[in-house]
């Protein structure tokens, strides 16, 4: 584990908002345990409560506690895609990552360093784009500087390059979303 990272996990252990690349962009992360994480996240963000919130993770064990129904993560695979799946959500997903809805958004993610950090955290992340509402997402320090000044409480360098976002498929409904 690099020295990074391990800041990184404490910084999450003890309800801190940290930025890292994931999987597709660079991103705002916090533990879903912490609701004051994820308030300060959605503040931080300038965004709607009513939006919601993704869990991240390199393990679906790690979503168990935010579905409805567990039996269901078993239909969940990394794609070539990076791909979002919304489930029903559990009675202990809080109402900021569903965004008011009764799914809650969900991906898995081979990423080493998203999986360093659950695995070291034994949890999913709480994960958004590092961006406030309607601008790009953060592709540099001095970017995420401008974004949100010295609020953030540990960051990880983006790469010098973002791709998209995940798309977005309905689990019940086979809809794709985006």
């Amino acid at each position: 584990m690099s020295f990074r990272s391990r800041l990184a996990t404490q910084y999450l252990e003890a309800g801190g908002v940290i930025s890292h690349p994931t999987d597709t962009i660079q991103g705002l992360a916090c533990l879903p345990r912490f609701e004051s994480s994820i308030e300060r996240i959605i503040q931080l963000k300038r965004r709607s409560t009513s939006k919601g919130l993704i869990l991240l993770a390199s393990d679906v064990r790690y979503f168990a506690d935010y579905v409805a129904d567990p039996l269901q993560l078993i239909q969940i695979t990394i794609d070539q895609e990076p791909t979002t799946y919304l489930l029903k959500a559990s009675q202990y997903a809080s109402p900021l990552l569903t965004g008011g809805f009764d799914t809650v958004a969900i991906r898995l993610t081979d990423n080493p360093l998203v999986s360093e950090l659950c695995q070291k955290t034994r949890s999913a992340l709480v994960s958004t784009s590092a961006n406030t509402s309607g601008k790009n997402t953060a592709i540099n320090a001095l970017n995420l500087a401008v974004f949100f000044k010295q609020e953030l409480d540990f960051i990880i360098t983006p790469r010098n390059y973002n791709s998209q976002p995940s798309r977005i498929i309905n689990l019940q409904t086979g809809e794709r979303l985006r």
